[in-house]
């Protein structure tokens, strides 16, 4: 018996290798190195890009600097327009009613602004095709640009607007624009979400107050894109933080302040 025991033992490895999905294999990537496997001017660039790290990251941050100042002057706009003409219009009301209608519109303004934002950022988004995919490298690659870039935009509305409208419908619907997949009766009570195009939320999900969720992690010198998949029913406690590759599964409770690491897979009746 205790033969046939350690027989099983020693296949037990065996037997998970031939079970667990076959993956294809790569040679070790040097994080270090200076020079790209890429071809052509794509090549080249990388291969600067991973000299000359500062100077050629800085850059490579002039398209996205760009698009940040496009869309904040467009959001801007209607705001100002606003205030122009209730400046002129109030002119004649004395000191305390010009000045109190010009601060009303500033306000207004504002809320034009953040409002325009959630539209005017998912549009660039579309545009500069940031879609992301799964992916594993190092952070000086071609391939690390457009994380760079989608998250920058998500930044961009986070800390000028979005934490004042969460939870509302328009948090909801700005992730929705920026690739987020969102079920029914989905609340999301939280800006602390990162790659939300590689996010998935299905219905009835609740995701607390301060919760954080990203799609990546560091590891040895390399960024790892990976998706997060919340199942239908499952609730995100507050402040819990939710890594990239994590899958919890329906009607799960992640508890408040817990962290899921990388390859985690939370399923119903789980301790975490």
């Amino acid at each position: 018996m205790s033969r046939n025991k350690n027989k099983i033992q020693e296949d037990l490895p065996h037997l998970r290798d031939d079970l667990a999905p076959s993956r294809p294999k790569s040679r070790r990537f040097n994080v270090h190195t200076t020079t790209s496997d890429l071809k052509g001017i794509a090549g080249v660039v990388e291969s600067l890009l991973r000299s000359f790290k500062s100077v050629a990251f800085a850059l490579a941050m002039l398209p996205i600097a760009i698009t940040y100042a496009v869309s904040i002057g467009l959001a801007l706009t209607p705001g100002f327009y606003l205030v122009k003409f209730c400046f002129e219009f109030s002119q004649g009301f004395g000191g305390i009613g010009h000045g109190f209608i010009t601060c009303l519109s500033l306000a207004a303004a504002y809320l034009i602004y953040g409002i325009s934002l959630i539209f005017i950022v998912p549009f660039f988004n579309k545009i500069m095709f940031l879609k992301l995919k799964p992916w594993r490298g190092g952070w000086y690659s071609l391939q690390s640009l457009p994380w760079y870039y989608h998250n920058a935009l998500v930044q961009l509305v986070r800390y000028t607007f979005l934490d004042l409208a969460t939870p509302s419908p328009l948090n909801v619907l700005f992730y929705k624009m920026m690739g987020m997949k969102v079920g029914k009766g989905v609340m999301i009570n939280t800006t602390n979400i990162s790659d939300p195009c590689l996010i998935t939320l299905e219905d009835n999900v609740t995701i607390g107050g301060s919760a954080t969720i990203f799609a990546h992690y560091a590891q040895g010198g390399f960024l790892v894109v990976e998706p997060v998949i919340i199942r239908k029913g499952a609730t995100v406690g507050l402040k819990a933080s939710i890594m990239g590759d994590v899958i919890v599964g329906e009607k799960v409770t992640v508890k408040p302040h817990s962290i899921l690491l990388p390859k985690t897979r939370l399923m119903k009746g789980d301790k975490q």
